[in-house]
């Protein structure tokens, strides 16, 4: 498998066969960096929309207290999240430090960010 990026091997940063855990969360940064990335796309041309004056600004706060956009604004915070966290892994493993426990590494990645997602989601739907 050749590491180098090129199209004809791009997909293979995305394939999980084979793998050890330490690429495992290499793949889930890349994959919630893209997710970040669309967002970011999304979030700039809705911005510029709201420039059309207050009109536009109340009917874009009225879309997103749809159940269906708090949920995909969920998703976002648990992509950030995850992303923030596993980076800071990443970080670690990039300077030696705790590369031999990738697996447990990952575990509390796993779990802190599944903490910070339920608090989240608790104070988004209502709970708090």
């Amino acid at each position: 498998m050749n590491g180098s990026p090129s199209p004809k091997n791009i997909w293979q940063w995305f394939d999980p066969r084979g793998r050890k855990a330490g690429s495992w969360g290499f793949m889930l940064n890349r994959i919630t960096g893209l997710g970040l990335l669309l967002y970011f796309v999304i979030h700039m041309g809705v911005l510029y929309q709201l420039t059309r004056g207050a009109d536009a600004y109340d009917s874009f706060v009225t879309l997103m207290k749809n159940p269906v956009f708090m949920v995909g604004e969920l998703l976002v915070i648990a992509a950030g999240i995850m992303h923030g966290i596993n980076g800071i892994r990443l970080g670690l493993t990039s300077f030696g430090i705790g590369v031999r426990y990738q697996v447990a590494m990952l575990m509390v990645v796993g779990l802190l960010s599944l903490a910070g997602i339920i608090y989240f989601g608790f104070h988004m739907f209502g709970g708090g």
